[in-house]
Formats: structure tokens, sequence, C-alpha cells
């Protein structure tokens, strides 16, 4: 049997995992990504603004492994349990996890040095440092007025691991942690996933299992999108060589809900143009999250073929990558994972994924343990005196 440790291993290095694989591919279209890659199969894949000059690449650098702001959040999330050793909620969002993000350094491997993560940080995930610091938010209004995006979903795991084999838990943490941070829709899928990750932790756990843990929990738009694309999915499965038909398909779908298409890129000529892009909806969803599910169906959970699917259909390739590699990460354990992509990920990014997923995974029993303790607390309260 799969321990618990090796599951937390295989959603921590997943989560890199997948980050690092999307990343040199990330905001291409499914259809660029076939023109100037084939497909992405390895994590030593050049990244498509490599060659331009520093200025438009923002000093950054990406491929070979090179992990973004996905892996760096989640891991500052650790901190903040490392630190409480406790639930979270999103209190913890505007004093640790602001602290992690905006105040203490760490290395930033697309800038290659020592700096806060806020500097790499897309305008959506500084908002956490605009509101909570600078506005003086209500914690729980933090999210309010924030572009709606995967942001608080992309990292939002380790919430799953605290809560594991508890879905509606850590559905329940993550909203309140989360809205902190995100807002509709986008806080929706921070606690969908993370209810998917700790469903994923039940050993004999299947693919099916997850999806209907997912669409149960799941609101409005999240659900109706999962519950859409999961189907198709299941469908398509006699088809799954054939990913032109199985993007066009899984894109049509997500239009319902994700009106902007390609369009993710913003330019100058867009100002000024009303759209409905990223505002608030209860019929839409985020495309991360129903597609990282939808691949899950398709490949029948298989590791490294999800994942690269999830790559390779283009758009917002590392989240996609991430949120199906936290979930089959808690399915499968580590031992899933090349020790060569394990290696790369860790000397690249000069970190040691194994050994924060172990000390991750010793504060998130405790946590556990202790809910246990409550539990049977109350059970016997409830068997001796109540009943």
């Amino acid at each position: 049997m799969t321990s618990f440790r090796d599951r937390v291993r295989g959603v921590v290095l997943s989560t890199a995992l997948g980050d690092a694989l999307g990343a040199p591919v990330e905001k291409l279209t499914y259809a660029e990504i076939k023109s100037k890659y084939g497909r992405v199969e390895s994590l030593m894949t050049k990244w498509h603004k490599a060659d331009l000059p520093a200025d438009v690449r923002l000093g950054r650098m990406r491929g070979d492994g090179i992990v973004t702001d996905d892996t760096l959040m989640t891991i500052a999330l650790m901190k903040v349990y490392m630190t409480e050793g406790r639930h979270l909620d999103a209190y913890d969002m505007g004093n640790e996890f602001v602290k992690e993000i905006a105040f203490r350094k760490t290395y930033v491997p697309e800038l290659d040095q020592e700096t806060l993560i806020i500097d790499r940080l897309f305008y959506p995930e500084k908002y956490i440092f605009m509101r909570h610091v600078l506005a003086n938010c209500a914690p729980r209004e933090g999210g309010i007025g924030n572009m709606v995006n995967c942001g608080a979903a992309m990292y939002i795991a380790p919430i799953g691991i605290v809560n594991a084999c508890h879905p509606k838990a850590a559905y329940d943490e993550a909203i309140l942690f989360a809205m902190g941070h995100q807002s509709s829709y986008g806080l929706e899928a921070a606690g969908v996933l993370a209810a998917c990750v700790a469903k994923a932790f039940e050993p004999g756990v299947t693919v099916d299992d997850i999806v209907r843990t997912a669409i149960a929990l799941a609101k409005d738009g999240t659900k109706a999108a999962i519950a859409e694309l999961t189907e198709a999915a299941r469908g398509l499965r006699p088809f799954r060589d054939d990913m032109d038909r199985v993007v066009e398909t899984f894109q049509e779908i997500l239009l319902k809900y994700s009106p902007m298409g390609d369009d993710v890129s913003r330019h100058i000529d867009k100002l000024g143009i009303p759209s409905n892009h990223y505002t608030p909806s209860r019929l839409w969803s985020i495309e991360e999250l129903p597609l990282a599910l939808a691949f899950m169906v398709l490949n029948d959970g298989e590791y490294y073929r999800t994942i690269l699917d999830g790559v390779n259909s283009g758009r917002d390739t590392d989240s996609i990558g991430v949120m199906a590699g936290v979930i089959l990460g808690a399915m499968h354990g580590y031992e899933v994972i090349r020790t060569e992509d394990i290696e790369q990920l860790n000397k690249v990014n000069r970190l040691d994924l194994c050994g924060i997923a172990d000390r991750f995974s010793e504060i998130a029993a405790g946590i556990i343990e202790e809910d246990l303790r409550i539990y049977e607390s109350r059970k016997r309260v409830w068997m001796d005196e109540l009943l």
C-alpha cells in the first residue's frame, strides 16, 4: 500500500513536474504547440520565448525543468502550515501567507536570483498584497474585485493533503482560505481541486470516484463544466490518440463556460473594449480544472500521458499540468515519477522536493491526528451521554 508520506511526495513533486512541463509553452494555442514542438514530451524543452530580448521576456527564463509561480506559491502555503501547525482560513492568507510571498526571500528560478515571490507574481496574485497589506481589508473579503482566474486553485493542493480522505473538509477549508484571494468560480475551483486531492488519498480510489466527488461538491458553472467535459472524455476514449479531435471537442464545450477561447493575452488594442472575460459569474468556470479531470478520464488516470495531454492542449498549460499532476500524484504516490525528472527539477530549481514534502507530511499528519482525536472525543460524548 502506498504510504501517506509517499502520496504527499507525489503531490509536491507533481506540482513541480506539471508546472515545469507546461511552462515553456504557456499561452500558446494547441495549434501553435503542435506547429512549434510537435508534442512536448520532456522537461528538457526550450521556452518559446527563450531567444527574445530580456526586456520582452521580463528578465525571465523557462525551460529544462524551471518552475513558475504555481510551485513557489504551493511551497509557500506548505510553509504557512509548517508555521501554524493547524487548519487555515482567510486570516492566515492575510498574515503568514503574505509574509511568505512578499516579505521572505526565496530562490525564484525564472529570475535566477534570491528575491521575493511577489516580484514574479501575475497581477491577480499580487492582489493578495494590495488587499491585505495596503487596503487593510477584512481578510474574508480579500478576493472581492480580483480578476477571476485559476490563481488560487493552482497552489491549493496542500489543503487537500491536510484533509486527506475527507473531501468535504478540504473543500470547506480551501474556500475559507482562498476567499482571501479569489471569488466566484475562481474560488470555487480552489475548493473543488482541494477536495479532489483529498479524495485521491483514499486507498483504491478510482478516477471515476474522484470525478464523482468533484461533481457532488462543485457548484454552478464549475459543476456543469466538469460534468460535461468528463462525460465527453469517456466518449472519446476510443479516439484518445487523435489529439486534434480531443482538443477540439474539449475546447468547444469550454466556450460555454470560459468565453475567451484562445484570446488569453493582453494587448494595448484591447483597452476600452468591453468583455466579460475573467469577471464573476455563476454560469462560468475556469478551464484548467475541468480539463485536468477530463484528461484524467480520457486516459484512465495514466500519469504521464494525462499530464502531457493537458500540457499539449494549449493556453494555461502549466496550471493544467499542475492540477492533473497533484490529483494523480496523490493517487499513485511519487514512485510513478521518473527519477531523472526529480533530479532535474531539484537541480535547476535549487530545491529538495522530497525533503520539503517529508517535512510537510509530518505537519499534515499531526493536523489529521488532532482531527481524529477530536472526532473520537465527540463520538464518545454522543455514544455515552446523548444517545
